[in-house]
């Protein structure tokens, strides 16, 4: 029925407002402002507020409050031309205003990981002419899709800057383009015509996708592998799903260490006795790709210092040897069962049910737990914000008191920040990857699972391996 459904819909007029939904479960979390934002409530604030710049549809980088920019000292100074405008409060946005609204956005995010990610900058000056550079204490190519994040955006204290205006109503909220000059273009007659508004919602999964068939929503963001068994990703569904490229952290990671999981060795036999592949079939997706890496393969900075594990070894094999390594550790059922922090969603029931049915195989019994309590074993799911293994080191950094973790990989990564050789920053960080693999402190599976529907009809919509859809884009009206 409901492929039946979304096949209509991707045919379906719309009633002349343009609708987008996101799947969750609490609508509050999606207009929620701070440093740590839900994957929706990042879209609305990158509507509303813009940074130096942001990105298209694509996921690409292009300006924003800055117009133009170049890169010297071999890509360790950044040089933002600011566009003519003022802030919201009618202030002229000048150099020093941005300056020290940026410092002010950089300090907010210390204790996160992204504020680990914008470690190398080392100072934010003000030049002449409406002008902001950026020094790093060494070079970070990836440093422009940093500043594009969400969190970056930037304010004076007073209004937003962003290219849309939001305003709440009922079930949701309305997000308008502000006029071209205040978006830092020419004045434009009838610009209206070209734009329209989005009406944005915050709903449950299976809501999302029965209104999506019923004809009420355009586009439907947020999916992921928890709601995936609630669409059909078959051929009746083609060119309404769609897959995102994304790539980030798919996978377990460990929370404490008792029992088989006390000791690298034990935590390598339970990820040693996974069949990946096995956990994409129960999904019925094609393309995705597993992995054993902790740091997603074939980034640019990758040096091939860490390869894939277990090369050679069959699965029964890689199972008998975890087998045994349970055998020897477990003393007692106790040391063999393991709790795993999981959502009760029908994309997690699935991936549970198929991780407990291998890991009792090896003599292993897996229960499963509510996200946030006490657990060996905690469900990773998460974006990358930037293409580089800093990004993937960064989340399992001390700091963050994420569960277990390993300093001597921080001090790796640490030093890769003060290293200027391109050659050499990549083998320090790739010897930070093959520390935290020894470690055994997560248990990779493959790429994160992101989905979204959009109808056929659907312009300013495009899969990017960040899974981020700016909302202005899908404003403008197809000509």
């Amino acid at each position: 029925m409901l492929a039946a459904a979304l096949l209509l819909a991707s045919c379906a007029g719309g009633n002349g407002e343009f609708d987008v939904a996101f799947m969750d479960e609490d609508e509050a979390s999606l207009f929620t402002g701070g440093i740590r934002l839900s994957e929706g409530a990042q879209h609305i604030v990158g509507a509303t507020r813009s940074g130096l710049v942001a990105m298209d549809a694509t996921g690409e980088v292009v300006p924003a409050l800055a117009d133009r920019w170049n890169v010297t000292d071999g890509g360790s100074i950044f040089v933002f031309r600011l566009r003519d405008g003022t802030w919201p409060n009618g202030e002229d946005l000048t150099a020093e205003s941005v300056r020290d609204a940026l410092r002010r956005a950089i300090r907010n995010l210390r204790g996160t990981s992204l504020g680990l990610d914008l470690a190398p900058i080392d100072d934010v000056r003000a030049m002449a002419g409406r002008v902001v550079e950026i020094r790093l204490a060494s070079p970070v190519p990836e440093l422009l899709q940093l500043l594009a994040q969400p969190e970056l955006g930037l304010t004076n204290g007073e209004g937003e800057t962003g290219p849309m205006v939001l305003v709440r109503e009922e079930g949701g909220a309305v997000l308008s383009m502000r006029p071209p000059p205040e978006r830092g273009l020419p004045e434009e007659e009838n610009w209206q015509d070209k734009v329209r508004a989005v009406h944005v919602h915050a709903v449950p999964a299976a809501q999302a996708l029965e209104r999506f068939g019923s004809g009420e929503f355009e586009v439907v963001l947020g999916g992921q592998l928890a709601s995936l068994p609630l669409a059909d990703t078959g051929p009746l569904s083609r060119g309404t799903v769609r897959l995102d490229p994304a790539i980030g952290l798919f996978g377990l990671q460990v929370m404490r260490a008792r029992g088989v999981l006390a000791t690298p060795l034990g935590r390598e036999a339970l990820a040693m006795a996974i069949n990946r592949p096995a956990l994409a079939a129960a999904f019925n997706i094609a393309g995705w790709v597993p992995t054993t890496r902790l740091v997603a393969p074939d980034l640019p900075d990758d040096p091939g210092v860490v390869g894939e594990r277990w090369q050679g070894m069959g699965m029964d094999e890689r199972r008998a040897r975890a087998a045994q390594v349970f055998a020897a550790s477990a003393e007692n059922a106790e040391n063999a069962r393991i709790s795993v922090a999981m959502g009760d969603t029908p994309g997690h029931r699935l991936l549970f049910a198929e991780l407990r049915r291998q890991l009792a195989e090896v003599g292993v019994v897996l229960v499963r737990v509510e996200p946030g309590a006490d657990a060996d074993l905690a469900l990773v799911d998460r974006v990358a914000r930037y293409a580089s293994a800093r990004w993937f080191l960064n989340q399992f950094n001390c700091q963050l008191d994420r569960g277990l973790c390993s300093p001597e990989a921080d001090r790796a990564a640490g030093r890769a920040l003060d290293e200027r050789d391109a050659a050499q920053r990549a083998r320090l960080l790739g010897e930070a990857e093959a520390t935290l693999t020894a470690a055994n402190i997560y248990i990779p599976f493959g790429s994160p699972l992101r989905w979204a529907l959009v109808r056929g009809n659907v312009q300013g919509f495009a899969p990017n391996q960040w899974a981020h859809h700016p909302l202005p884009q899908m404003a403008v009206i197809p000509k």
